[in-house]
């Protein structure tokens, strides 16, 4: 298994421990909330550095462009819905449920499209946009900002929304364009 593969499966091994700092996060222990923040930024750093590792050393692989989108969306989802539903965060810390359905719906239209391709041509390719690529680095800010309560998550969170829908757009026209 390559370097890169192995960084991707280190990345959602962080997912318990974000998780769970956040859930036993009270504000006399606001500790948790930066190991929480300085562990999903870990795994930020990590996701830059296991696609430069695997672009750099050639260790592409099919399981890496299976696990590199499984740990993002591990990530990110696990840090959203954490900041959703836990019931012992403060407000400022909260993430509004409409942007984690956009978030979601976004990624089952896509996890959907691909069992369609897959099922339908018999080969699951996948190759993220652009716009993709810039819709989860605008998710994963989402993330920094609502644990640090910046001023910025007001006009971020929209913006990030935007992204993911137009992303999800895209993905629709191109799996309908591969479909012919």
């Amino acid at each position: 298994m390559s370097i890169a593969n192995k960084i991707s499966i280190f990345r959602i091994l962080l997912v318990p421990a974000i998780v769970a700092a956040l859930l036993y996060y009270h504000p006399e222990r606001d500790v948790l909330r930066f190991v929480a923040l300085g562990l999903f930024l870990l795994g930020i750093l990590s996701d830059a550095i296991d696609g430069f590792l695997a672009r750099r050393w050639h260790q592409e692989s099919e399981l890496g462009t299976l696990l590199d989108p499984i740990a993002d969306k591990a990530l990110i989802l696990s840090a959203l819905i954490s900041c959703s539903t836990i019931h012992g965060l403060p407000d400022w810390m909260r993430v509004p449920a409409w942007f984690n359905l956009i978030v979601i719906s976004r990624d089952v239209l896509l996890i959907a499209g691909g069992i369609v391709l897959f099922a339908i041509k018999g080969r699951w390719h996948v190759q993220p946009s652009r716009l993709g690529k810039w819709t989860t680095f605008a998710q994963m800010l989402v993330v920094p900002s609502v644990l640090l309560g910046l001023p910025i998550t007001a006009v971020l969170l929209p913006a990030a929304a935007v992204l993911t829908i137009l992303s999800a757009v895209g993905y629709i026209r191109t799996g309908i364009r591969v479909l012919g």
